[in-house]
């Protein structure tokens, strides 16, 4: 009944519009003073203008707009509606009506009406924009990006009454837009500008609205952002501009990921394809950081079976459930079981024979297995060479080890398990129809006992911050990028080699945890502070990926490199292997010193 009462209140309101813009056209025309004949045409033109204009409003809808979001698109409208109901009402006249209506009355005719219907639609408009000021309560925001991501989010805070932020201005290395006005807000410069706008503005907020531009820029922009007080924000990807997503809730927090700079990776689908697609895959350690997002990243290439395996039954089960809700129609098969269990893993193969086993299955934190060796060795040494004789056995066309920079010129017993791992595979890849390669990274950020969730309890808590040393510096990628590496390495596999992925350029973790502290909207060394509390055992102030004897070649992705696979004696090794085994029980310094014979380079720090 509202909307009917409503569209009765507007036809009326253009009809009157319609009898005023026709009846001062003939004043006009005729100087003030409308003869007798001239007086009857008017009010009949006026009357026939009133339903053909009328219906052709209609017709184009603008009965139906929400004319405080009016832009060029309703003016378009308007303009061909009274154009075609004028020219219609005029034409009807010419042919059934005399004496004719003079051509300057009907010219002036549409020109009013455009004008009056075009300014009764648009008034709303004015007086809304001119309503919604920045309200005391609400926080200054900095947009960076005067393109159409940018204009959007300014309309949206501008007009959303939820929105607890006000745009000031825009911030756009367009230098055509400088000191011209956006939607009614001003283009203050370039990136250059940024600390000094917010300085100036008493900015609360910085808002990066450009989701089209690389990482790389996007970074240095963020790198800027940090060097003044106001808190960053971020619209995620172009995806979400074409998808009409943009609005106050696509905005998030600016994260760590985004500080890394690296454009997206692209894979090579087919290649991935060729061999996941239908075929059994294994995936140890399915429950992990690294190990469920390598099943989120497979799925999609359709293998007939996918085979989870994992010692904890609650991260199995949860990457169960979630794999059954994105990929209903994929087989799942959830397996708990121990990589140490020789027998377990064997019954594991003979079920279920896979062709490609992804071997995620790892103790990875430093000072726990420097503080429990021997289990880092059962786990990491053993564990991985039960596996891997079993996909040996069992006719496995691929292996893929996930191995760490801390396999390089180990310290740490951790690392040096990882090594010896990857000299296990390398050694069984002579004699075996599988084609074993390892993938060598660096940390992931977000993983399970990586620095980042431990800073964020950290600053949640109010700090300190505990740092092991200022100049401690490491690789970081994101685990989605990592996993995509790794799933693209294993299509360039031949045999034996160790793939290096491109990490980008160093971190201090020093500066990582300045960055979260900021991005958490605090001070580092004012609200929370840094502490240092010594480099703990094992660990090293900065890994490498690659060993001196380890000649480096490209691959046909410009982020996978291969190092040179090392000659290692089989019947060495098993002898070395051996003598690990029994020393496991032992003291760890004699763990430590049959690592040292096998591993070249191992050297421990305590």
């Amino acid at each position: 009944m509202k909307l009917q009462s409503r569209l009765v209140l507007l036809v009326l309101i253009d009809m009157l519009l319609v009898w005023v813009s026709i009846y001062t056209s003939y004043l006009f025309r005729f100087d003030g003073y409308i003869s007798p004949n001239y007086i009857e045409q008017c009010i009949r033109y006026a009357a026939i203008s009133m339903i053909f204009c009328s219906a052709s409003l209609m017709y184009f809808k603008l009965y139906n707009r929400i004319w405080e979001y009016a832009s060029i698109g309703e003016m378009i409208s308007i303009f061909k509606a009274v154009t075609i109901g004028c020219t219609a009402s005029y034409l009807f006249m010419f042919f059934f009506f005399s004496p004719r209506i003079p051509f300057s009355v009907f010219i002036r005719v549409l020109e009013t009406m455009i004008i009056v219907i075009g300014v009764s639609r648009f008034a709303w408009r004015v007086l809304r924009d001119k309503y919604y000021k920045k309200k005391l309560d609400q926080r200054k925001a900095l947009i960076v990006g005067a393109g159409d991501c940018g204009i959007l989010i300014a309309k949206e805070l501008k007009f959303n009454s939820q929105s607890n932020l006000y745009p000031m201005a825009f911030i756009d290395d367009d230098v055509a837009k400088k000191n011209h006005q956006v939607v009614g807000l001003p283009v203050l410069g370039g990136r250059d500008q940024i600390i000094e706008v917010v300085a100036k503005h008493d900015i609360d907020e910085i808002i990066i609205a450009i989701p089209s531009v690389s990482r790389k820029d996007i970074s240095e922009i963020i790198g800027i952002c940090k060097l003044t007080k106001a808190k960053l924000k971020i619209i995620p990807k172009i995806n979400d501009l074409i998808q009409g997503k943009v609005t106050i809730n696509a905005i998030r927090d600016v994260v760590v990921e985004d500080l890394l700079g690296r454009d997206p990776i692209n894979v090579d689908l087919e290649g991935i394809a060729n061999y996941v697609e239908d075929k059994v895959v294994l995936i140890t350690g399915a429950g992990g950081s690294i190990g469920s997002e390598l099943c989120r990243q497979i799925a999609p290439f359709r293998p007939s079976k996918l085979l989870l395996l994992g010692h904890g039954e609650n991260s199995i089960y949860d990457i169960e459930r979630e794999m059954s809700r994105l990929f209903p129609g994929l087989l799942l098969e959830t397996i708990i079981a121990d990589v140490q269990d020789k027998e377990r893993i064997q019954d594991v193969f003979t079920c279920y024979r896979p062709k490609v086993v992804f071997h995620a299955a790892a103790h990875k934190h430093v000072p726990l297995m420097e503080r429990n060796p021997a289990e880092a060795i059962k786990n990491n040494v053993f564990g991985t060479k039960n596996v891997a004789e079993c996909a040996d056995l069992y006719q496995a066309e691929r292996f893929v080890l996930i191995s760490t920079d801390k396999a390089v010129n180990p310290t740490s017993i951790m690392g040096a398990t990882k090594r010896i791992a990857e000299m296990l595979i390398q050694s069984l890849d002579r004699t075996s129809n599988t084609r074993f390669v390892a993938v060598r990274f660096g940390n992931v950020l977000g993983s399970r006992g990586s620095v980042i969730p431990h800073f964020k309890e950290q600053i949640e808590a109010g700090g300190p911050v505990t740092v092991t040393h200022p100049e401690m510096i490491r690789y970081f990628m994101t685990i989605p990028e990592a996993v995509q590496l790794v799933i693209q390495a294993g299509a360039f596999a031949q045999g034996g080699e160790v793939f290096i992925l491109d990490m980008g350029s160093p971190v201090k973790i020093a500066d990582l945890a300045s960055d979260l502290i900021r991005l958490s909207g605090f001070e580092p060394g004012v609200d929370i502070e840094i502490t240092y509390s010594g480099i703990r055992p094992g660990e090293k102030l900065y890994e490498e990926l690659l060993l001196s004897e380890e000649d480096i070649s490209s691959t046909r992705h410009d982020r996978i490199f291969i190092g040179r696979p090392i000659t290692i004696s089989r019947s060495q090794l098993d002898l070395e292997m051996k003598r690990l085994e029994k020393v496991i029980g032992e003291e760890h310094s004699a763990i430590r010193e049959v690592i040292g014979h096998l591993v070249s380079g191992y050297s421990h720090v305590s």
